[in-house]
């Protein structure tokens, strides 16, 4: 079969938080709130710099300054997340016009995973309250995984489930660890300016920039696949 785009198959992996849907200030101003309720200082510069995209092992690490134990963790975790699903409840929808973007690459036959730091808790909240799992061939969440982002394993982890070669993979990404995450792992990435601005996006190897799904088109990101 020869080599073209229409021949060869190909994956679009999505995190969650700041993709799918624009809840990047619902979360920070959880885990101030979260971190406040601890006594434990935390700004909007600290969440950007060290929990952004990051598991949740690493952002209580970071918080607490101190290994944490897994049962804690459990503990910690849903504590946050649950002021998290609170703030961001009345808020839940999908980014501007990735509903439409999912219905054409479902209807070119592309494969479709997500790949997300955040728990399965949020996975649910998110994937079915709005609901955009049935677009999904493949989920990774935190608790599928060793090592988050910026280390590879998550989108490695969804490339395989898709059965898909990584060198025909791109990433959609909002935070620097993740688009790390993608670029170590082989792939395209395409940054979504939710979370850092286009200037601070340009500075750390995106090869596509958007503001949001509106200004994606299936045979854009098709074409960057193409390219070397």
């Amino acid at each position: 079969m020869p080599d073209t785009p229409s021949a060869l198959s190909w994956a679009a992996l999505f995190d969650m938080d700041g993709v799918l849907i624009d809840n990047t200030d619902f979360h920070i101003n959880a885990w101030l709130q979260f971190a406040q309720h601890h006594n434990r200082p935390l700004t909007k510069d600290q969440y950007v710099d060290h929990i952004n995209g990051r598991v949740s092992a690493d952002a209580m690490a970071y918080v607490f300054q101190r290994p944490i134990s897994p049962g804690e963790l459990i503990v910690l975790t849903e504590e946050k997340e649950a002021i998290y699903r609170e703030l961001y409840r009345p808020h839940l929808q999908p980014a501007p016009g990735l509903l439409a973007f999912l219905a054409a690459l479902k209807a070119q036959g592309v494969k479709l995973a997500v790949g997300t730091s955040a728990p399965e808790s949020n996975v649910r909240f998110t994937l079915d309250g709005l609901p955009l799992r049935p677009y999904f061939d493949a989920i990774v969440d935190s608790s599928m995984i060793h090592k988050g982002k910026p280390a590879p394993e998550i989108y490695l982890t969804a490339a395989e489930r898709v059965g898909i070669e990584p060198a025909r993979c791109v990433v959609f990404e909002d935070a620097f660890a993740g688009i790390e995450a993608g670029i170590r792992a082989g792939m395209k990435v395409i940054a979504v300016a939710t979370t850092h601005t286009r200037d601070e996006l340009a500075d750390v190897g995106s090869m596509l920039i958007v503001d949001d799904f509106t200004q994606l088109t299936v045979e854009a990101v098709q074409q960057l696949i193409q390219s070397s």
